[in-house]
Formats: structure tokens, sequence, C-alpha cells
């Protein structure tokens, strides 16, 4: 059963948590995955991690077409190799209103399991490999403000007590990771 699940922001102790591996597969996982699901395309986001609705476990769903059935189910995912580096805008679920520039690989190859268990290998590319990128450092405690520290730390931190002060309403407000449908993403998916 399908439920809009409840995202946890800043500072909830668990998106500062490396997240545990997943090991049963079995019905309560699988409404875990539909609910992540529907919980990210109603949030307007293009990825969302399993501690950002309170559950510690290496899961995150990748979307990042924003077309619904389009969904990737990444579940204990290893980065294998990286390349090339590229800045762009981020911005996340959990730090509503928050924004920067963050430099990531361009390119990368993955191993995960799939939503039945099944190994697979994907290789992603620009801003799918930003997407994953940004969700696999949630899998590792690690949030958009611990890309910086000192003043660009606490400039971010009064960029997202504003958002909670006055939060844009519609499909702006959660704009991550400044999405393009027009992108010329390439991914070749591999079963393991």
């Amino acid at each position: 059963m399908m439920t809009k699940l409840k995202i946890r922001t800043y500072p909830d102790p668990i998106l500062s948590q490396r997240a545990a591996p997943v090991t049963d597969f079995g019905p309560l996982m699988q409404d875990l995955f539909d609910s992540m699901i529907e919980t990210m395309h109603e949030s307007d986001g293009v990825g969302l991690a399993s501690p950002q609705v309170g559950i510690s476990k290496q899961i995150f769903i990748a979307c990042p077409t924003i077309r619904k059935g389009e969904e990737y189910v990444i579940v204990n995912p290893i980065l294998e190799s990286f390349s090339g580096k590229e800045f762009g805008s981020e911005g996340c679920l959990s730090l509503p209103g928050v924004f920067a520039e963050i430099g990531r690989a361009t390119k990368i190859k993955f191993s995960y399991q799939d939503r039945h268990g099944k190994k697979f290998r994907l290789e992603v590319e620009n801003f799918f490999a930003r997407v994953v990128q940004h969700e696999m450092d949630h899998l590792n405690g690690k949030l958009l403000i611990d890309h910086f520290a000192g003043a660009k730390r606490e400039q971010l931190l009064v960029q997202f007590e504003e958002a909670k002060r006055n939060p844009i309403k519609g499909k702006d407000r959660y704009d991550i990771l400044n999405r393009n449908e027009n992108s010329k993403d390439k991914l070749k998916t591999k079963p393991a």
C-alpha cells in the first residue's frame, strides 16, 4: 500500500548516520519502495534516500527524467569508478530552500541491487550521475551542507532558516539538482 512518507529535515539525527545494508526484499520492503517513489514525486524531487524518510537502510530512488514509471530503485549501491568533474546547483528535500554549487563526477559506474535483490551494474553521466552521487551521500550520512565549512556553511544554514520562515509554494520549491529534461545523459545498464 503506497503512503506518502514524512520527509525528515535538518537537523534530524538520522540524516547524519551511515545507513545499514538491506538483506530482506519481502512485501514490507516492496511497500517501502512504492511509498518512497510516491513521496519523491509528490515532493517534486528527482531522488529520495531512505534516511530522508526516517529509515536508515541503503536504499534510494532516482528518477532524473521526472517521469512516473521511469524510477530506479537502488539498493546497497557500491561506487566502482568515477571520472570528470563539473560544478552544478543542487538542492535537497531535507534542506528545503537551500541551493549550492557542488562539484561532482560527470561519469560514474556503480553496482547495486534492484527492488527484487537482483544485482546490476549501471554507468551514468551528467545529471543522472549527479543525482546518484547526491543520494549516495545521504546513505553515508552526508548532507548538501556537509560539502562546505565556515562562512559558506553558515550562509546555507541562514538560507535554510529563512526558507522555513517563508516557504515557497508549488513546483519550484524543490527544484533539486537543476533539472533538465533535455539533458544528453547516457546510461548503460548491465546485470552484475
